[in-house]
This record gives structure tokens, C-alpha cells and sequence, in this order.
């Protein structure tokens, strides 16, 4: 049976949302402060969001959970520069963050009740006196008990959001936005090899995927990083897939061709991939990621609560394809499958 593969062009804020992990109305939110541009609406009078704008929204959201204030991740975004270091989150409308109401506050955020009855001129109003002061006191109790868990949940949120924000102070700002599992994966490239779209690509796999899904792919350009011919012929297939764009027919001689070369390369870099071990470490990865994150019904061992289905994500996560080169991409995968010891 042909494969098929299809992906949304653009789609919209609900779906963009749903991709992020976020709401629509923190989007909007992002916009107003100039945060993320606002992309064009189309003939419906929606908004339409691609690639970039998803790839924005990502990183958005891994600083923001991170804690680092939206004014401080717009300065960056705007100014190119190093993402600085907070503590204190800014949250947009519709995110959440950890805190309470303060300790003189009541569970609906107004100040409780301090007035007590002083009238002791009879002896008849002591037993109701004594009622009201134990549940009173349940009242106070309980308030305390919710203050001691709210504040908590703000110290560890604190010590997480200071862990990572020392991590992308030591790693780099967006290598260190990524899990420790894709992190540590990386250490095997060359100083600086990796680009800003290998890092891209592997938040939207983390995204999708979960951690040991994104680390498995860091191999892929770590293997790429390490073989200057090999990340030639990889840059020279990228071209020619972008080149089968919407003026070029699905049935065109140029598909097959590049389906064939991009099958080839594949080929090649599995093959370097498993003379330097990799293959291997991919095995060891897994076992580690099994032991650590045993497999339930609900939560399979391979992703993280949050993540989403690669089902899920072939309607959220716009790419930009036209139909020459999903039928490139078909045919390729075509081609892996016809030589699988499966197949």
C-alpha cells in the first residue's frame, strides 16, 4: 500500500496552541507585547501560523517555563541576544503559575475574618462561644494547611526553574532548554557544531516524541557533526528537496530522482552511524529510558505526560510542503521500506 504523507501548511491558533501546550488567549497575549509578530489572516479572518511562528511559540514556551519574565524573552527574540536569567516568571493570561493567595487570605483570595464576639455578659452563650471557636479554629487550621502546600509548590517550582536556568547559562541558551537526556546526547559533536536549525528540529521531536525520542535524532547530527562530507551531501539534498516546490508536478522526473538520492544518503549515514557505535548507544539509551520510566497503559515508557501522539501532531505542526515533495518524501520512505529485513 502507498505511503502517505501529509502536513497542514499553516494552521490555526487552536491548533498552535494545542501543539505548544499553551491557550490561544497566551498567544494572543504574546502578540499584544510584542512577543511573537502576529501573522497574517486569511480569507476567513483567522490567524494562520507556519513553521517559524511554530518554532517561536516553542522556545517561548520552554524560557517561560523555565522562568524567565516575557519582557526578558522578547528583548532576546527582538535583540538576538543570550536569553537572561530570572527567577520570577512574567506569565501570560491563560498560563499557570505556582503561588498563594497570601497568608491572610482566604481560599477565594479575600481576607478572612478577624472579628470575634466579645460579649461575655451571660453565662447561656458559652457553649455556642466554645462552638465557634473550635470551628473557627478548623477554619484557620485548614487555611494554614493549604498556605503550607501552596508555598510548597512555589519552592520547588523555585528550585526547578533555578536548575534550568543555570543549565542554559552552562549549556548555552537554547541547547540548555532542551531535556538533560538530548543534552547530554550532544556532548559527542565537535564544539559548536550544531546549527540553530538542528536545535529546532530537535524541540519540535522533544515536542512530539518526548526526551528519548529527540535524543535518538541528536545522534542523527551528532553523526553530521562529525563527518564534514557527510553534512555536505546532507545540505546538497536539503536544497533539492526545497527546490520541489509548487511549480514543480508531483509526477516530474526531479521527485523520483531526489526520493532516490535522499534513500541513498540515509543509507550511507546508518551506515556511519553504526560503524561509530551509535547503534549501540541508541540501545543503551532505551534500557536506561525502560528502567527509569516504566510502561503503563496510560503512559507509554517513550514519552513524557504533556507529550502528544505523532498522530496528534500531523495536524498541529505546519510544514510548509508542497505536493512534489510530500510525494518525495513518500517515495523515499517507500525505498527504506522495499530493503527492511521486514519487507
Amino acid at each position: 500500500m502507498p505511503v502517505r504523507i501529509t502536513s497542514p501548511r499553516q494552521v490555526t491558533i487552536g491548533d498552535a496552541a494545542a501543539f505548544a501546550g499553551t491557550t490561544p488567549r497566551a498567544i494572543r497575549h504574546y502578540h499584544a507585547i510584542g512577543l511573537l509578530p502576529e501573522p497574517a489572516r486569511g480569507g476567513d479572518g483567522r490567524r494562520r501560523y507556519g513553521y517559524e511562528d511554530m518554532i517561536s511559540l516553542l522556545w517561548i514556551r520552554r524560557m517561560a517555563d523555565a522562568g524567565i519574565a516575557l519582557d526578558d524573552i522578547r528583548d532576546a527574540f527582538t535583540n538576538g541576544a543570550e536569553c537572561p536569567g530570572a527567577e520570577s516568571p512574567g506569565e501570560a493570561p491563560g498560563d499557570t503559575a505556582p503561588g498563594s493567595t497570601g497568608p491572610c487570605a482566604s481560599p477565594d483570595g479575600s481576607a478572612p475574618d478577624t472579628d470575634t464576639d466579645t460579649d461575655t455578659d451571660t453565662d447561656t452563650d458559652t457553649d455556642a462561644d466554645t462552638d465557634a471557636g473550635t470551628d473557627r479554629e478548623a477554619v484557620i487550621a485548614g487555611t494554614l494547611e493549604r498556605l503550607a502546600d501552596a508555598l510548597a509548590a512555589q519552592e520547588a517550582e523555585l528550585r526547578r526553574q533555578r536548575v534550568a536556568v543555570q543549565r542554559m547559562r552552562a549549556e548555552g541558551s537554547r541547547l540548555g532548554l532542551l531535556s538533560d537526556l538530548v543534552t547530554e546526547r550532544l556532548r559527542g559533536a565537535p564544539e559548536g557544531s550544531m546549527r540553530q536549525a538542528d536545535l529546532d528540529t530537535l524541540l519540535v521531536t522533544e515536542r512530539i516524541f518526548g526526551p528519548l525520542g529527540a535524543a535518538v535524532q541528536a545522534g542523527r547530527f551528532v553523526a553530521l557533526a562529525r563527518d564534514p562530507a557527510l553534512r555536505e551531501e546532507s545540505d546538497r539534498i536539503d536544497a533539492a528537496e526545497e527546490a520541489l516546490d509548487d511549480g514543480v508536478a508531483v509526477d516530474d522526473p526531479r521527485v523520483a530522482r531526489v526520493a532516490g538520492e535522499r534513500h541513498a544518503f540515509e543509507s550511507r549515514l546508518n551506515a556511519a552511524m553504526e560503524a561509530a557505535g551509535q547503534g549501540q548507544e541508541d540501545e543503551a539509551l532505551f534500557d536506561a529510558w525502560d528502567a527509569a520510566h516504566p510502561a503503563t497503559a496510560d503512559a507509554p515508557a517513550c514519552r513524557e505526560p504533556g507529550a502528544i501522539s505523532a498522530a496528534e501532531a500531523v495536524g498541529m505542526m505546519p510544514y510548509d510542503f508542497s505536493p512534489a515533495r510530500l510525494r518525495c518524501m513518500e517515495l523515499a520512505v517507500e525505498l527504506a521500506a522495499r530493503e527492511s529485513p521486514a519487507a
